[in-house]
C-alpha cells in the first residue's frame, strides 16, 4: 500500500517512460520538471540514481547528467555527494515569476482536463475496488486535507493522480500526468487562498465518496464542480 504522499506506480511508470528519439536532452530534462511539478518526487527527496533514469528514460547516462546539470543551474536540483548524495529536488523549489498567458492555450488544457479527470472518476466509480485501493484513496484524500501550505498543491495532485491510477485504463495516466503538470505551472505562479482549500477539501470529500459508493454520475459531477473553481482561479489571476 501507498502512503499518502508516497508514489503512485502508474504515475511512476508515465514519467520515467522511454523519451523521444531526437531530442533526447530537451525531452529528459522536461520528464524531470513533469517530476518535480507533480510532486512525484517530494521537495528534500532524492531522485532514482543516474543509471536508472538512463534506464528508464533509454538514454545515455551522459543525457541524464547533462539534463541534471541545466536544472541545477536553473534551482531545481541538487547534487550531493558522498555516501549519502545523490540528486535531490530542491527545497524551497523556485518561486517562478508569472507570465503571459495565452487565453487559447488556457482553454486548451483546462477543455482536456475536464475530459480527462470527468472520465477518470466516472471510471472509477464504476470499477469494483479492493479493500486497499479504497483505504489508499481515502488516505489520499485524508492528507490532502491535513497538508501544510508547503505540500498542499503537491498532495492535492496526487489524489488526483491516483484517480486515474484506480480507473483502470493504463494510458489515460500518461495524459493526466501530462496536463496536471502544465496546470501545475500555472498554479505555481500564485498564492494559496485559505478559503478556497476549505472549498476545494469539501469538493474532494464528495468526489472521493462518490467513487467509493460507486456512483459514477455524482462522481463526474463533483468532480466537474470542483474543477470549474479551480478554472475560475486560474482564469482570474492569468488572464
Amino acid at each position: 500500500m501507498n502512503a499518502p504522499g508516497g508514489p503512485l506506480p502508474e504515475v511512476r511508470r508515465a514519467v520515467y517512460r522511454p523519451v523521444r528519439e531526437g531530442n533526447a536532452l530537451e525531452d529528459t530534462v522536461a520528464r524531470l520538471v513533469q517530476t518535480i511539478r507533480l510532486g512525484v518526487v517530494a521537495p528534500g527527496e532524492s531522485l532514482p540514481p543516474e543509471r536508472e533514469l538512463a534506464l528508464r528514460y533509454a538514454v545515455s547516462r551522459d543525457t541524464v547528467r547533462e539534463a541534471i546539470r541545466e536544472l541545477a543551474v536553473a534551482g531545481y536540483l541538487e547534487r550531493r555527494r558522498g555516501r549519502y548524495g545523490g540528486t535531490f529536488i530542491a527545497d524551497p523549489l523556485p518561486q517562478t515569476a508569472p507570465a503571459p498567458v495565452d487565453a487559447a492555450e488556457l482553454d486548451d488544457v483546462l477543455g482536456l482536463r475536464r475530459v480527462i479527470e470527468a472520465g477518470a472518476a466516472r471510471a472509477a466509480a464504476e470499477r469494483t475496488l479492493d479493500p486497499a485501493t479504497r483505504d489508499d484513496l481515502w488516505r489520499r484524500h485524508e492528507a490532502a486535507t491535513a497538508a501544510d501550505e508547503a505540500d498542499y498543491r503537491r498532495l492535492d495532485t496526487l489524489l488526483h493522480l491516483s484517480i486515474a491510477e484506480i480507473a483502470g485504463i493504463p494510458s489515460l495516466v500518461a495524459l493526466a500526468a501530462e496536463n496536471r503538470a502544465r496546470v501545475n505551472t500555472w498554479f505555481d505562479t500564485f498564492p494559496l487562498l485559505p478559503r478556497n482549500i476549505e472549498h476545494s477539501n469539501a469538493q474532494h470529500e464528495r468526489l472521493v465518496t462518490a467513487i467509493l459508493a460507486g456512483r459514477p454520475d455524482a462522481a463526474e459531477r463533483a468532480v466537474l464542480e470542483h474543477l470549474a473553481g479551480s478554472e475560475a482561479l486560474l482564469r482570474g489571476f492569468l488572464l
